[in-house]
């Protein structure tokens, strides 16, 4: 339909380009009746143009509102997933959370059982010392007690006097 008022108002401009001009004015001679002919042409087309351009605002605020509506449910869609991933992280948060405290936890308990551990070796091998040592006096006076029956001044303990040397 365009074509068509288009064509007409090409008509027209080419009518009023050639029509006859009118002397010292800026007026021209027409046909009457060509150009009432040509106008009703015009108001013809032009209400089917109207109603098409019409159908196209129409058209467009549908679009419009379509978009809108989708807009409107992929943002939706966003909170939702944004909701769900903030609960995901929260978990996550809450999990790390419980994960940094046991293993502090367990680190201490550790630590307090190697405390607990080396104050048990520490105790056995204090106790093992005691035995030795203990041992030690038995062995230095069954030498010194050797040595004061056989007489060997070298089989005397270092530091004490040779019994056999004053006795």
């Amino acid at each position: 339909m365009s074509s068509d008022l288009d064509a007409v108002l090409d008509t027209l401009t080419d009518l009023l380009e050639t029509a006859r001009a009118v002397p010292m004015s800026a007026s021209c001679v027409v046909n009457r009746d060509e150009m009432l002919g040509l106008v009703e042409d015009v108001r013809a087309l032009l209400p089917g143009e109207l109603a098409a351009a019409r159908q196209v605002l129409r058209d467009r605020a549908g679009v419009v509102a379509q978009g809108h509506a989708e807009a409107e449910r992929i943002v939706s869609r966003a909170q939702v997933e944004q909701d769900r991933l903030l609960e995901a992280s929260a978990v996550w948060q809450r999990a790390q959370a419980e994960a940094d405290r046991l293993l502090a936890e367990v680190h201490a308990e550790a630590e307090a059982m190697r405390v607990e551990t080396d104050d048990y070796v520490d105790a056995k091998l204090a106790n093992f010392e005691l035995v030795l040592t203990k041992t030690l006096t038995a062995v230095q006076r069954g030498r010194t007690r050797l040595s004061g029956s056989i007489g060997d001044p070298d089989d005397a303990v270092p530091g004490r006097p040779d019994e056999a040397a004053t006795g």
